[in-house]
């Protein structure tokens, strides 16, 4: 199998016919994406207030804030084959409904047990947004295009902790956190208005990927032949280094500046979102700049495979915090290191989508991604209270960052 899929003719006519408004729609996944995030970090706002109600130790805490990315984690590739089978409308309709529920039932946990039951739902409805937002992507945007689309709609998984970790900490300052899961889970369902306007049934990527021009038979990828493939697995073993470290930026970086350097949640919550929001803005940039190198007749593969370590190397510089006693140095790693990442966030993915066409693969990827979210909140509350700092945790993500750099360095390039 060629590890290299060719322009998609169909994509551009598609584009010509959908015109600016496939921008809006960009725009509005990208908010979803933000939604989706900001129900997904919600925990972490509460999980102080939640453990000391029901009594959870930091070992605990690590359970319940990985919960939701055991299911999410599990549902991708199921997913991403619906998403094949179905298109993205009715897959991210039922999702959103999904999730967006479940995160209001949270009022009603009275236990571990209750609270991980929640979280399971919410990780099953939002497992369909990657794979339904990046077929979306590929359906109307040429590889010319497709990096600066990409970043505009990843801005939302960086937006998404940025505003959703404050305005999470705000509402249970302000109203208490059985309060705030009923106001953004009811809230996340006032999305569906302009999505079920602007993507109608008759959408290419609404409908079944036999039907639409880059999900022809030819063209599109078998789970055996994506897992047969070195690169997939170069693919797989790079996005779990990235995803570690946001996932443990997502879920342990407020606790860290609490704990570490004594700051309030208020705080706390916002250097997190300061470090989201930089890596948003780099993450666009660095998308649009990959497009323009590529449109002067650069090698696609080549640009954004430099970019991608580019980004693994600046989030390296995170693990140079452990290393001085300056709480200002601790703080610009921890900050400038996330920021950092964003080089490598549009470009990954859409590296990709170069490599191979469909929303499977990118199911696949994510399926990684979400691997780290599981092991990455729980392996860092373990390591606190085995040894009572964060160095710990801090290094782990600097050995997976490096891990990261060696896959798209050595594993995933073209291949004849």
């Amino acid at each position: 199998m060629s590890t290299t899929a060719n322009p998609i003719k169909s994509a551009a006519a598609a584009a010509g016919k959908i015109g600016a408004k496939r921008w809006w729609v960009v725009l509005w996944l990208s908010l979803g994406m933000v939604i989706a995030y900001t129900d997904r970090v919600n925990l972490t706002a509460a999980i102080p207030q939640i453990a000391k109600n029901l009594g959870l130790d930091d070992n605990q805490k690590g359970i319940a804030l990985s919960a939701f990315f055991w299911t999410y984690t599990l549902g991708q590739i199921p997913a991403g084959m619906l998403v094949d089978r179905f298109g993205v409308r009715a897959l991210y309709t039922a999702g959103i409904v999904l999730w967006s529920i479940a995160s209001a039932a949270t009022v009603f946990i009275g236990n571990l047990g209750a609270l991980i039951a929640a979280r399971l739902v919410v990780g099953l409805g939002e497992s369909v947004v990657t794979s339904s937002s990046l077929r979306y992507i590929r359906d109307h945007f040429d590889e010319k295009q497709r990096g600066l689309a990409v970043g505009v709609y990843m801005t939302g998984t960086k937006i998404g902790p940025a505003v959703g970790m404050p305005l999470a900490a705000f509402l249970t300052m302000a109203y208490g956190w059985q309060s705030m899961f009923v106001i953004l889970g009811v809230g996340s369902l006032l999305w569906l208005g302009p999505w079920l306007t602007w993507v109608r049934s008759s959408d290419p990527a609404a409908q079944p990927a036999s039907k639409s021009g880059t999900g022809s038979a030819a063209q599109r990828v078998t789970l055996g032949q994506a897992l047969s493939n070195p690169v997939m697995w170069g693919i797989i073993g790079g996005t779990y280094a990235y995803m570690y470290f946001v996932y443990y930026c997502m879920t342990w970086m407020p606790q860290y500046f609490q704990k570490t350097h004594g700051m309030s949640i208020e705080k706390s919550n916002w250097f997190g979102g300061v470090s989201f929001g930089g890596m948003a803005a780099v993450a666009a940039l660095s998308g649009w700049w990959a497009d323009k190198m590529i449109a002067k007749g650069a090698d696609p593969i080549k640009v954004r495979r430099g970019f991608t370590i580019a980004g693994f190397v600046m989030a390296a510089t995170q693990t140079l915090s452990v290393f001085t006693h300056s709480q200002e140095l601790m703080i610009f790693f921890t900050v400038a290191s996330l920021c950092g990442l964003g080089l490598a966030t549009a470009n990954y993915w859409a590296l990709t989508q170069t490599f191979m066409p469909g929303a499977l693969p990118v199911a696949i990827q994510n399926t990684a991604a979400n691997l780290a979210g599981v092991v990455a909140p729980w392996l860092t509350g373990w390591l606190i209270k085995q040894t009572g700092s964060f160095d710990a945790p801090v290094k782990a993500v600097g050995f997976w960052l490096l891990l990261g750099i060696g896959c798209y360095a050595f594993v995933v390039k073209r291949r004849e």
